[in-house]
């Protein structure tokens, strides 16, 4: 099949890799502009890009797809199917209808739960015990589409964004590629209409989220920590300096909010409820650091404490 390929970051490199490697055909590929990026600030294109020019595959990168011009070019490519992976612009309904049979997005979350633009994060600050990918069908309302595939991810209290982010878009490659056989094989794809009932919202991930409340329970502030790894990086003050906490883990056990109970392999502090093992950290100017290597140029003693 002929496949337009539409994505952006990292989360979208895997499927659009899949796809390449596949019997199917990427005739071109949509990716946002090349954004200034680094301490130079100089013009750098997305991952998605990076790939796309591996493999000689052309790439259209306009600032809209609302555009007549831009319009007429992917409607030349008179493709099979839209592929779409954390692209970032909205898509219009003309552009919608313009593949054979239709359009199809790897979301990051088992739908109905978390549709917007933090399912990651947000399925971990919730709690949930699994997240995974829906290969859905797109339609011009947020992530409402019907669903036609959906893949499990169970989460551990280890998990970070990060490590959610990097198995998701390995599920979401392997799905999008059973499911693009799948439509070449019988020419639709059977998909479930999603439960409007069961619908709850990812909300964009604000900066102010980050500070660390320690009167929440050990529990709460691991899964912000876990949740906020790799941005925006969860903080607390710690000695009248922004401490960024990288990594840790809840512990049984109690101390007074925000105080240091114990510094032997790893800094305990206290909790609303339960304790707060902090594993990894960093000062401002200063490296990320496993907790003993902090400790070795930053001697903490029980009773200090974090936050103000």
């Amino acid at each position: 099949m002929k496949i337009i390929y539409a994505g952006t970051p990292e989360f979208a490199v895997p499927a659009l890799a899949a796809l390449i490697q596949s019997s199917h055909e990427v005739s071109l590929v949509l990716t946002q502009p090349d954004r200034p990026a680094g301490r130079g600030m100089k013009l750098k294109p997305s991952p998605v890009k990076t790939l796309a020019l591996q493999h000689n595959i052309p790439v259209l990168q306009p600032e809209t797809l609302k555009d007549e011009a831009v319009q007429a070019r992917i409607a030349a490519e008179e493709a099979d199917a839209l592929v779409v992976a954390a692209y970032g612009l909205i898509i219009p309904t003309a552009v919608l209808n313009m593949p054979r049979h239709g359009c199809f997005n790897i979301h990051a979350s088992l739908l109905p739960r978390w549709r917007g633009a933090a399912p990651i994060q947000r399925s971990l600050l919730a709690g949930d015990q699994e997240t995974g990918v829906t290969i859905m069908e797109v339609v011009p309302a947020l992530d409402a589409g019907a669903m036609i595939i959906r893949g499990v991810l169970p989460i551990t209290d280890q998990d970070t964004a990060q490590s959610l982010h990097d198995g998701l878009a390995d599920i979401g490659a392997r799905l999008m590629l059973q499911a693009m056989n799948q439509l070449e094989q019988d020419g639709m794809l059977t998909a479930e209409p999603q439960d409007e009932s069961l619908v709850t919202y990812a909300e964009k991930l604000q900066k102010a989220e980050a500070a660390i409340n320690w009167n929440q329970s050990a529990e709460a502030i691991s899964r912000q920590v876990r949740a906020f790894n790799p941005f925006p990086v969860a903080q607390s003050t710690l000695k009248g300096e922004t401490c960024r906490i990288w990594m840790c883990r809840a512990l049984p056990g109690s101390a007074a909010a925000g105080v240091i109970h114990s510094v032997d392999d790893g800094i305990i502090v206290g909790c609303g409820t339960g304790l707060l093992k902090i594993e990894e950290l960093q000062l401002p100017g200063g490296k990320r650091l496993k907790a003993r290597d902090f400790l070795a140029g930053n001697p903490l003693l029980p009773g200090e404490r974090f936050g103000h």
